[in-house]
């Protein structure tokens, strides 16, 4: 929730606040001499261990409803965990601009954001996540995970607490715990509000009696959340988005509307179970899944690779090539090549032309790398020019380059291409067909069925065709780089079922893969 400070002021609303008193009690300031004993002592006990990674990374909230997103990108990133995409010029950190995958930022600037739908963000971010609420918990539970991830720099505690219970101004807050002093029973909160009030300690006991509050605009408890690093990092080929309004629609039929086809239908083959499922799907399913790109601005006219930029490439075409290696692919593939399948459409058009998708990937990334991700200002890829590079002996990598120009200025942007063959063309303006150089419509759709509940499957009444289909779309037949990419795929498909349903306030549970 947006806080409301509706403290009477001496001052004109037009002069603003500078910061604000912090209540002591039942506060006390970090930096007071009290708050240094504090800290010195819960150092000698140990329960200080998080800190030095969070105060690393300690970052003050950029809108006044973004307490939320403050607290998560500065745990995100004292976590280490790589978010995949680049934030300003070659460098990849989370930032609160990145953090929509559950919320539109213009809506969280307005309202703020649910408990629930930071958590679904933390999922969304790659991040490993333990919830819960104060009607699901207790106090010494509470205390336990404080203490615990206090004594580690593993794990991160993340409250949501209602300030008015701390005599603070303003109502539903987000801030991250850097510390627990077990002597005096007391946790640190680091207030990503820096420019209200500096950290501080407060009792448990009264942090918990913050947090064991109604959040209206809910009707849920608030809580705390425990943050820690995956054991595995989170998609390197393909995501699923909901930044197109059609998500929710693709979302529905995939999880609601397919099971309920397959159990309707009489199909016979494998090929009429895809063709069952195919058309109907959405013809804007390319809207919902997309294959991760990686653009960059180009220096000087520097077309050379980072070994780092190799290594990410190499893996996303290894999770290409696995993809392709699949039974399933095969079928796919079978079924949309025949010249009379009701499935044609969905490899026509825009979607399957590299320098019309380079195109726009350019655009979008000199937005991003100018910082102006939430601009109206137009830009437009003028030229695109496909290339293969190749030096010393090592293997070709697709690079397209494109022309963007935003008013005035001028720039030159290249988008790394993970492809399935070698081609040493160029091609600028789009001249020559490139489908089957990146991933595809054939690759996107297998990875799409794969990343499917298990249970999709169970209405097909043939038993040997049900078997034949388990078969091809178990995760168990999956080498543990493509495993990992459909499970993350799951994940993401079922986080977005409860937003679609707007559960996630109400199911805090990680999804299952």
């Amino acid at each position: 929730m947006v806080e409301q400070d509706q403290k009477p002021q001496k001052v004109s609303m037009s002069a603003g606040f500078y910061k604000r008193p912090l209540p002591s009690p039942p506060a006390i300031e970090f930096a007071s001499s009290h708050g240094k004993q504090l800290f010195l002592e819960a150092i000698h006990n140990g329960t200080m261990e998080n800190f030095y990674r969070l105060i690393s990374y300690f970052q003050t909230q950029s809108e006044p409803a973004y307490c939320g997103l403050a607290s998560l990108s500065m745990v995100l990133n004292a976590l280490a965990i790589d978010p995949g995409r680049k934030w300003k010029g070659p460098w990849r950190w989370f930032d609160e601009s990145m953090l929509d995958c559950c919320e539109p930022l213009e809506t969280v600037k307005a309202r703020g954001i649910s408990f629930g739908k930071l958590v679904c963000l933390a999922h969304c971010a790659g991040a490993k996540v333990e919830a819960f609420r104060t009607n699901h918990s207790t106090i010494d539970e509470f205390r336990k995970y404080v203490m615990r991830c206090s004594s580690s720099d593993d794990c991160h505690v993340i409250s949501s607490y209602d300030r008015s219970v701390l005599k603070q101004t303003g109502t539903g807050h987000f801030s991250p715990i850097g510390g627990y002093h077990a002597g005096n029973d007391m946790a640190l909160i680091l207030d990503v509000a820096r420019f209200k009030y500096p950290p501080h300690w407060v009792p448990l006991k009264i942090l918990w009696d913050a947090m064991n509050n109604v959040d209206l605009s809910t009707g849920q408890r608030r809580g705390f959340m425990l943050i820690s690093r995956p054991h595995m990092e989170p998609g390197q080929l393909y995501t699923l988005s909901c930044k197109h309004e059609s998500w929710v629609g693709i979302a529905k039929y995939l999880m609601d509307d397919v099971p309920l086809l397959l159990k309707s239908e009489e199909v016979k083959d494998i090929q009429e179970v895809l063709s069952a499922i195919f058309m109907s799907l959405p013809s804007n399913f390319g809207q919902f899944i997309k294959w991760v790109a990686e653009v960059r601005r180009r220096e000087d006219g520097d077309q050379s690779l980072s070994p780092e930029e190799k290594a990410r490439l190499a893996l996303k075409e290894e999770v290409l090539r696995q993809v392709q290696e699949t039974g399933l692919f095969k079928h796919v593939a079978e079924l949309l090549s025949l010249a009379n399948s009701c499935c044609r459409n969905l490899i026509s058009g825009h979607e399957e032309n590299l320098p019309n998708i380079a195109a726009s990937v350019c655009c979008q990334g000199a937005q991003i790398l100018s910082g102006k991700s939430a601009s109206s200002e137009i830009y437009c890829c003028q030229e695109t020019c496909v290339k293969c590079l190749k030096a010393n002996g090592e293997k070709p990598v697709t690079v397209v380059s494109g022309t963007v120009v935003n008013g005035e200025t001028e720039e030159w942007m290249d988008m790394l291409v993970p492809s399935s063959r070698k081609n040493s063309g160029c091609s600028c303006g789009g001249s020559i067909n490139h489908i089957g150089m990146h991933p595809a419509s054939n690759d996107v759709l297998t990875a799409l069925l794969l990343s499917l509940p298990p249970e999709t499957w169970s209405g097909i009444k043939e038993e040997k065709l049900l078997k034949e289909i388990n078969n091809l779309v178990s995760t168990n037949n999956l080498p543990t780089l493509l495993q990992e990419e459909v499970l993350h795929l799951r994940r993401q498909l079922q986080l977005l079922k409860k937003c679609q349903e707007d559960r996630v306030d109400e199911d805090l549970g990680a999804p299952f893969p």
